[in-house]
């Protein structure tokens, strides 16, 4: 989810001081760097939120970041889950370390009363990274997409102070399909790294043994239909996410459902590729996002699909929806206070803004490739196993 050069969060003098300066309770500006090297339609999407919704997103995006690279790119991924889980311990007491993204998400935790459910199923998620688990039905991979993206899903919703059960519900759908579209997308990439997402169940349905297939990935119809019954799972969630887009104050509804669309727009480009995701990385052109981000502007107006339409929470996110919902009548109102500028300006600066992070973006993943053969050839020296990068961006 967060896949790009390592972060650098070293505590500063200078950091610490900014935190009485800024209007969130931390560094903004801080955040908002670590935002920029990571996921380019994270990073855009936020720019379509109100004021009030972007900083704490990108306080929740900063401590994400981290925390993913902390894994990524450690010697000792044991330690590093330990000092990671001290850290939560430290924001959720009220002591932050001396962080940049430490501090935002304690302002947020403060802020929104932020369940620690959320941000330990997020850590967790990385913990089944750092051990390379495979999955062996869809339902396992929903639960470990559930962790690493839905959790994410649910912390936004909880911004947004959308904490009903069935706003949290689709929320926490939204961030499943976008996880699974990324393992879609990524399938050839993570080959490449030794890692196997895709349903083991579903690989040997095809005719695939999957650890023979991993040691030499090529594409072919069998590893094809595998890739496309998960687009197809993702294609399920994204229509049950449109229900509870009707439910999010009428200022946040444009950002959420430009993502919604923009994600859900990989999987048809990779339908167009003929689902070839093994040799190519599907990719949505500028022109193309900028129409969904057209379209996406109307959600203000008239919700995509009926908010009282309601779906049981999927199996895997049912933790994540009860740690994060509110009793019936317990819900804040979100103010619906007019935006500085105008849906449509900032759909132009994010449309243009999609176009600079694309041309980007080889550069990132070389960045990531060059990172992965120094960790490497580190551990081939040691003697100790090396670490496999597997978040997705």
């Amino acid at each position: 989810m967060f896949d790009a050069e390592p972060s650098v969060f070293t505590p500063s003098s200078q950091a610490v001081a900014a935190q009485s300066n800024s209007k969130h309770g931390f560094d903004y500006e801080a955040c908002q760097e670590l935002m920029r090297g990571g996921s380019k339609t994270f990073f855009a999407a936020s720019r379509l939120l109100p004021s009030r919704v972007r900083g704490p997103a990108i306080a929740l995006y900063a401590f994400c970041r981290v925390a993913d690279d902390a894994i990524d790119f450690s010697d000792d991924r044991v330690s590093a889950l330990a000092a990671l889980n001290e850290r939560l311990r430290r924001v959720y007491a009220g002591d932050p370390m001396a962080y940049e993204p430490d501090r935002a998400l304690a302002a947020v935790v403060q802020a929104f009363n932020l369940p620690l459910e959320l941000v330990a199923a997020l850590l967790e998620g990385f913990e089944w990274d750092a051990e390379g688990r495979r999955y062996e039905a869809i339902e396992d991979l929903e639960a470990y997409s559930a962790r690493v993206a839905g959790s994410v899903g649910a912390m936004m919703a909880v911004v947004m102070r959308a904490r009903g059960e069935q706003a949290l519900a689709r929320a926490c759908d939204l961030g499943v399909a976008m996880q699974l579209t990324n393992i879609a997308r990524d399938v050839g990439e993570d080959a490449r790294f030794g890692r196997l997402y895709l349903p083991l169940a579903w690989m040997r349905e095809a005719g695939l043994d999957p650890d023979t297939w991993l040691q030499h990935p090529v594409f072919d119809a069998r590893i094809a239909t595998v890739i496309g019954r998960l687009i197809k799972a993702a294609d399920v969630l994204y229509q049950r996410s449109e229900h509870g887009i009707g439910q999010l104050p009428r200022d946040c509804r444009p950002a959420i459902r430009a993502a919604r669309l923009v994600y859900a727009e990989i999987g048809r480009e990779l339908e167009k590729a003929g689902l070839d995701s093994i040799n190519h990385r599907a990719v949505v052109s500028g022109k193309r996002k900028l129409a969904l981000l057209a379209r996406a502007s109307g959600a203000a107006i008239i919700a995509p699909a009926d908010p009282k339409h309601h779906f049981d929470p999927l199996p895997a996110n049912q933790f994540l929806v009860t740690a994060a919902k509110l009793p019936l009548g317990d819900q804040a109102a979100a103010p619906e206070g007019s935006p500085r500028r105008s849906f449509e300006e900032r759909a132009q600066w994010t449309a243009e803004l999609f176009e600079r992070l694309q041309r980007a973006d080889a550069a990132r993943t070389q960045a990531r490739v060059a990172a992965h053969a120094k960790v490497h050839d580190h551990a081939d020296k040691r003697g100790a196993p090396s670490i496999e990068l597997a978040q997705h961006s």
